[in-house]
């Protein structure tokens, strides 16, 4: 780590609210993460943040799969900067950050640089704290995270309020999605998931894959361990088709029964619970949080 990151970090100053500070509106921070890789988590990211978007909500979307850009890629968008850039200090937040559709705004990782990813502790700190004083004029943060149970991963998670963790039928990607809440619930106390099956052609089939991976949870690691339901992202064949065209299924082919399903999702995201304590693991925009909270 160079001296000039180093003194940047030491010099944070970290203030408590004010006293008779007005709360400002709760802010959800979600981790759409997966135990396997090549599940949708990206797709997801996007369209749901879209949806999110057009529901009125004011939307930051992280690509936090640092050494491997996908947001910019499904947006066809061209950043000149990049996360890197602002770990490097060359650049600030808002030099780095892109406008996407709809208003979206988007935090664009960086493609084929290693050492991105295994964030140092200061790197974490630095970016908690540049994402912190960023997150004012925020409704919704969507973290794209990698997959596995890599550090960067479980930082990731850890760092948000809540989990979505993105599964589909094959026996790996269930597998891989227990291994992943098991690390989070046994080594980082998280507690807490939402489990959404992508890609699925029948309803039932999502519903199958929950009673296998609800069964499994509650049998090796306790009823302590909640797992709600979201429900499937049907396949459909519209979203290669976007792909490929580096846009949105959503804005794409908005009467797709896939693009419904993303609204579907979102509405009933954003009209559930939140989680009302930020937990014991220190959190994105704690100093929002702690404002809000207490």
């Amino acid at each position: 780590m160079n001296r000039s990151f180093l003194e940047k970090f030491e010099d944070m100053t970290f203030v408590e609210p004010a006293s008779g500070w007005l709360a400002p509106r709760p802010l959800r921070v979600i981790a759409v993460t997966s135990g396997k890789g090549g599940v949708g988590k990206s797709n997801i990211v996007v369209n749901l943040g879209l949806a999110l978007a057009r529901m009125g909500q004011k939307v930051l979307l992280i690509d936090a799969d640092l050494g491997l850009a996908n947001l910019d890629i499904l947006l066809g968008l061209t950043p000149r900067f990049t996360i890197h850039d602002l770990l490097s200090l060359k650049r600030t937040i808002s030099e780095v950050m892109v406008d996407g559709p709809e208003g979206l705004k988007i935090l664009p990782a960086s493609s084929g640089i290693p050492e991105l990813a295994d964030l140092e502790k200061e790197q974490k700190m630095f970016l908690l704290n540049e994402l912190d004083e960023y997150s004012e004029n925020l409704d919704v943060v969507l973290i794209d995270t990698g997959a596995g149970i890599s550090r960067n991963v479980l930082f990731f998670n850890m760092a948000a309020m809540e989990r979505i963790v993105v599964a589909n039928n094959e026996p790996t990607s269930i597998t891989d999605a227990y291994a992943l809440i098991k690390v989070l619930a046994t080594k980082h106390g998280e507690y807490h998931y939402h489990l959404l099956v992508n890609g699925l052609s029948q309803p039932r089939e999502g519903d199958r894959v929950y009673r296998t991976l609800l069964k499994v949870t509650e049998r090796f690691l306790g009823r302590g361990v909640s797992l709600d339901y979201l429900g499937v992202i049907p396949y459909d064949e519209a979203i290669p088709r976007a792909v490929l065209k580096q846009q949105p299924v959503l804005s794409l082919f908005p009467q797709a029964k896939v693009s419904r399903s993303f609204t579907n999702l979102a509405a009933k995201l954003w009209n559930s619970t939140p989680p009302t304590t930020p937990g014991s693991n220190i959190k994105f925009f704690w100093r929002r949080l702690m404002q809000y909270q207490f």
